[in-house]
């Protein structure tokens, strides 16, 4: 899930805005700059496609399935880059091609029901975890040499998930975030009034005035917070949305969470082989898709057709895969969006999304080696809790539970620049072990709901499809090349940036590489020039699958 504004409802709660980036101004499109030329560190896009010209490289069609929150699929940016599904005939109800989704035109919602009803709300792992094993684990004495591995892992997962729903929980601040919470709804009520928008920002509220009291707390904590953050278009919906959500976290230790999903999908979830169910609908809302078609723009929108902004890579389909609600996905509908993607011909998975918990690992694992095996790169984000994931958790991982770990991976922290807050983003999760490549994160400017609308986002929801953008424009000219690859392309070809960075944890001026196994930011120009001297290790018979 998008974990962007995650901390805003405590530091609403405590007066505090501890999570600002002072930012000058930055170029948007900053992130495909060269650092040479501009002295802005982007990732030299353009130099990268001088050096393809040079060489008079011909692209091939590569397809990117992006699992996330949806697809504005109007979008003018992304219209032309969508993957269409050309087996299936749109909207006759059958399944042209048998794969069973019924019209999967653009991909498919793991998220949907067959009445068309969507889940975009859900619960945290965390509290699923602890409520569902709760009886399990309290109503007999464990011996730990006694379980099995799996046993083991489920365990040690319930405990810290008890620890974080049951003993972390502090009464009063409850209470003082429901009270945030209620002065907040009765002020956001009356802006809502008195502008006569259901969704506003901090540049709505610049001349806004009010006698109502609640009103002005509002605009205040909105203001503190885009002003904290150098983003003026924050909204008041983001808010309170991260308000409920907190208090819902917190709420979650006396009661299980309400069960969301089940209520909507109507599947087995416990039974994998009932995988037929869905819908497709891969937009479902314009918040519903926010967060996904910011991504794929940032992947692939039109380049070089003088709208809004360019993607990375110019010669890619986006396959859209709805499987992240509002709240924690769910390990089946990840395992199942993975499966599709490689069977309709996906070269790279982008997940921009995370959780702490992974109660169904095996069906993730065993749908990252189907990956593998048919040379699907992978590129997660690393998380924005400012955490070490050497000694901390963001599942899905590459760790698998047999203790192997496949070479389709690679898991990317944020990284910025000194105008824009510092080398290293103040919120991303970092690892000298887990962490492989940092790139651009912070102020990416792309493709956000609305047909022609754009927006400026952070986290390493952003940091990671730029490498994915980056791969796919690898494969495009270099199609012999593998996964694995691939992956050591972007590792070897990233730069270290000459400069100590800060580490988000700990605030220590350190080398990226110790934040990173390749201490370097990935550069697409150094990355195309390494790729042209590699003899690949594939064909290329069945690129063109799903075209």
């Amino acid at each position: 899930m998008n974990k962007n504004l995650r901390s805003f409802a405590l530091v609403i709660a405590f007066g505090t805005f501890s999570i600002a980036v002072t930012a000058q101004d930055i170029p948007k499109g900053w992130h495909m700059m060269d650092k040479a030329s501009s002295g802005i560190y982007g990732i030299s896009v353009d130099k990268a496609y001088d050096f393809l010209k040079s060489k008079k490289l011909k692209s091939n069609p590569v397809i990117v399935a992006v699992i996330d929150s949806g697809i504005d699929t109007l979008h003018e940016d992304l219209k032309s880059v969508l993957w269409k599904n050309k087996k299936e005939i749109p909207g006759n109800g059958i399944d042209d091609d048998n794969n069973g989704y019924v019209d999967d035109i653009y991909g498919w919602n793991f998220l949907g029901g067959k009445d068309g009803e969507n889940v975009e709300k859900d619960s945290y792992e965390a509290a699923r975890v602890y409520h569902n094993l709760k009886n399990k684990y309290t109503t007999q004495d464990i011996n730990i040499s006694m379980l099995s591995s799996d046993e083991l892992f489920n365990y040690n997962m319930w405990l810290r998930a008890k620890k974080e729903i049951v003993g972390e929980v502090n009464p009063m601040e409850v209470i003082q975030i429901r009270r945030v919470s209620t002065t907040l709804k009765a002020g956001d009520a009356i802006i809502r009034k008195d502008l006569k928008k259901e969704e506003y920002n901090c540049a709505d509220l610049k001349d806004y005035t009010s006698e109502n009291a609640d009103a002005i707390k509002v605009k205040q904590i909105l203001t503190s917070i885009c002003d904290a953050n150098n983003n003026q278009e924050i909204t008041n919906q983001q808010i309170m949305d991260e308000l409920e959500a907190e208090l819902n976290k917190m709420e979650a230790s006396d009661t299980a969470p309400k069960d969301y999903r089940n209520d909507i999908v109507k599947d087995n979830y416990r039974d994998f082989a009932d995988k037929f169910y869905g819908n497709n609908d891969v937009m479902v809302s314009n918040k519903s898709a926010f967060h996904g078609t910011h991504v794929s723009g940032i992947i692939a929108a039109s380049r070089n057709n003088g709208k809004g902004m360019d993607g990375i890579a110019d010669n890619v389909k986006i396959m859209s895969l709805r499987a992240v609600p509002d709240g924690d996905e769910h390990d089946k509908d990840i395992a199942l969006a993975i499966y599709y993607a490689v069977d309709n011909g996906a070269k790279v998975i982008n997940m921009s999304f995370g959780k702490g918990y992974s109660p169904q690992k095996k069906w993730v694992d065993d749908a990252v080696k189907y990956a593998e095996s048919n040379g699907v790169l992978m590129v997660h984000a690393a998380g924005n809790d400012a955490k070490n994931l050497d000694t901390s958790y963001n599942y899905p991982t590459p760790n698998m539970l047999d203790n192997s770990k496949p070479n389709n991976w690679i898991t990317v922290g944020a990284s910025g620049d000194p105008k824009a807050g510092g080398l290293t983003a103040s919120f991303s999760n970092y690892g000298k072990k887990e962490v492989d490549v940092f790139a651009p994160g912070v102020k990416i400017y792309a493709t956000v709901p609305g047909g022609n609308t754009y927006r400026d986002l952070q986290g390493t929801s952003m940091a990671s499809p730029v490498v994915a953008g980056l791969a796919a424009l690898i494969l495009e000219y270099f199609p012999t090349l593998s996964a694995a690859q691939v992956k050591m392309v972007i590792e070897n070809s990233s730069k270290a940036p000459g400069v100590k960075v800060k580490n988000p944890g700990t605030g220590e001026e350190v080398e990226l590489s110790e934040l990173s196994k390749s201490g370097g930011i990935i550069n697409a120009y150094e990355a195309v020039k390494l790729a042209a001297t590699l003899k690949g290790e594939r064909s290329t018979n069945k690129e063109k699958k799903g075209f």
